[in-house]
């Protein structure tokens, strides 16, 4: 079990909910229902015949789906043009990990302009962000920096503790909903963590939306569920209901389940991704060393099925089947998207210390790097 900070120490599990509510931390929760079982000696992924037929093979099938060498050079040219202009800015190198033999870039001329392309992108968080986001405070830093260069991001709000079938359709809803410009596909959906799931299912359920979409890109997402999702319960996740502020409601609370990796794999194998949609895996892969206090914990109980994990997730289960590989980040879980130590400084000293990254460089390359490579594809 990881040690919590001596604040919540004496917090036994059916008084969780009360301490954090009065120290006003919800993301303390979130981590907590992740690692309460932490010293039980069963597995992570419990022995059942009751399972979809699975083979160990490469994630990438063909180099022209690892485009990593481009990302690189993207991202790090980003990060110089932009490194007195945007916080948390790290080297090229510390920011992006290199795993295995990563392909050499293209050498062409990185466009730092403005952008060629109105598209449209569209965030969807994952579990509990309805319940905590005012909490958060986000200053939406990435939209107003990526907007000065054409782009336009903007969240595509859904429940915080329903399944990703329920979401699917909230996904449906808002994207009808948006005037269409032209005949050309517009949308870029983003889906962080439990995000991807629930618009792979948009796209698979809802054929209507599919002209619309240009691209959907996993980031960090749960595509293949977290281990960590069988040793937690919906009525654990249901308490971020509680805390001042929150606007959650239960929904059709299947969001633990819609986590789980039988879950999750069973809709992947039964479910095949449509057809001229360009899918993208934005993956993390932390070094040890980059993981916040916070979420050792989990860390390390995840590493007990495989130690290349980002806290939550493990790296491999955040690829989308058929994608193009864009990259892995030197960053944990939330790191990735999750601001918590630039509205929360105590917490991110002590308990989040490892959650600076440079967002705003990191989700300008990516926008960037989807515009040129589906310019390319369309030539």
């Amino acid at each position: 079990m990881y040690r919590m900070h001596t604040r919540y120490r004496n917090c036994s599990q059916s008084q969780l909910a009360t301490c954090c509510q009065r120290l006003f931390h919800p993301l303390v929760v979130v981590a907590a229902i992740l690692v309460l079982n932490g010293c039980a000696s069963r597995p992570l992924m419990p022995y059942s015949t009751d399972t979809t037929p699975l083979v160990l093979a490469p994630a990438i099938q063909s180099d022209k789906q690892d485009k990593r060498g481009r990302f690189r050079e993207i991202f790090c040219a980003v990060l110089e043009a932009r490194k007195d202009s945007v916080p948390d800015y790290r080297p090229c190198d510390e920011a992006l990990t290199t795993v295995g033999k990563e392909p050499p870039g293209t050498g062409k001329v990185v466009n730092l302009g403005q952008s060629q392309h109105r598209l449209v992108t569209l965030f969807v968080a994952g579990v509990g962000w309805s319940c905590f986001s005012d909490w958060l405070e986000p200053r939406n830093t990435v939209t107003t920096h990526v907007s000065q260069f054409g782009y336009d991001i903007a969240n595509l709000y859904v429940d915080g503790l329903s399944s990703s079938t329920h979401n699917a359709r909230q996904i449906r809803d808002a994207i009808m909903a948006m005037p269409q410009e032209g005949t050309q596909p517009e949308l870029i959906l983003i889906g962080y963590s439990k995000g991807a799931p629930d618009i792979l299912e948009a796209v698979v359920n809802y054929p209507e939306i599919r002209d619309r979409v240009a691209a959907v890109v996993s980031a960090a997402g749960s595509v293949g569920g977290s281990p960590l999702a069988n040793d937690a319960t919906q009525s654990q996740l249901n308490m971020l209901q509680h805390f001042p502020g929150a606007k959650c409601t239960p929904g059709d609370e299947g969001a633990m389940d819609s986590m789980r990796p039988a879950t999750r794999k069973a809709w992947l194998a039964e479910n095949p991704l449509p057809e001229g949609i360009p899918y993208y895996s934005l993956i993390t892969f932390p070094e040890p060393e980059r993981i916040s206090s916070l979420l050792r914990g989990s860390y390390r109980k995840l590493g007990r099925v495989d130690a290349r994990n980002d806290s939550q997730l493990i790296f491999y289960d955040q690829f989308i089947p058929g994608s193009t590989l864009v990259g892995y980040l030197n960053a944990d879980h939330w790191a990735m998207a999750v601001p918590v130590a630039r509205t929360h400084s105590i917490v991110g000293e002590v308990l989040v210390d490892q959650n600076h990254y440079p967002r705003e460089a990191l989700y300008e390359a990516l926008l960037r790097f989807i515009e040129e490579d589906l310019q390319g594809a369309g030539n």
